[in-house]
């Protein structure tokens, strides 16, 4: 707490450096991931091929992908732009599956029933099937904000700043109250982006929770 007291200025930049860092590949993984999560569902062929594909793709080394980014996108070693794209790629991973599933587990009924009212193609997914999915992917983002969080901090290894600074710093010069505030303030950082995700899904699900109630009732 002594070291956070006289810190507290460095830290917040940091902090809002890792919340950007990890929170917009989340964005813009579940914007391409929900094509691709459609196609795996869509057609029975493509879902193995492009869950497995986007399974593999979490496999790769973290370390190894940031040093790969700059010779991909043409960036400077040091720019953000690098880690943003190794974690929209590992969000991508994560949440292709989830899409799948998400979609696959709409009962069927419920699709009949909307096609038989006119809703087709685009505007059924938009309306019915996305919506109804929403629980399944809060699940697979919520996981993936957690593993952002975490391994955005391995980004302090190639020069990239935010909490994983405090981190790699704390432990070069055995400074254990910048050590401790970084692991404190990553757990923080994760379970603050897990709290933010299950409110929206509970928002954009409120029928839920209307079916929580009423069968709770005698």
């Amino acid at each position: 707490m002594t070291w956070l007291a006289d810190h507290w200025r460095d830290v917040f930049p940091l902090l809002g450096q890792h919340i950007w860092l990890a929170g917009l590949p989340l964005v813009l993984g579940l914007v391409i991931a929900l094509p691709l999560g459609w196609a795996a569902r869509r057609w029975r062929t493509a879902y193995p091929v492009l869950v497995t594909t986007s399974g593999l793709l979490y496999t790769i080394p973290s370390l190894a992908l940031f040093i790969l980014m700059p010779l991909v996108l043409g960036t400077r070693i040091l720019d953000p732009i690098n880690v943003v794209a190794a974690m929209t790629v590992y969000t991508v991973a994560l949440l292709v599956r989830s899409v799948a599933d998400g979609l696959g587990a709409v009962p069927q009924d419920v699709r009949a029933a909307a096609t038989a009212m006119g809703y087709r193609g685009l505007r059924r997914f938009l309306a019915v099937d996305l919506p109804l999915s929403v629980p399944v992917l809060t699940a697979g983002l919520r996981v993936a904000a957690v593993s952002n969080v975490s391994i955005v901090s391995v980004a302090s290894l190639i020069g990239v700043p935010q909490l994983g600074h405090l981190l790699t710093d704390g432990f070069n010069r055995a400074i254990n109250g910048e050590l401790i505030t970084g692991i404190v303030a990553c757990v923080l950082l994760a379970l603050a982006f897990d709290v933010l995700i299950r409110v929206i899904g509970a928002a954009l699900t409120p029928w839920t929770r209307v079916g929580a109630g009423a069968g709770g009732r005698p």
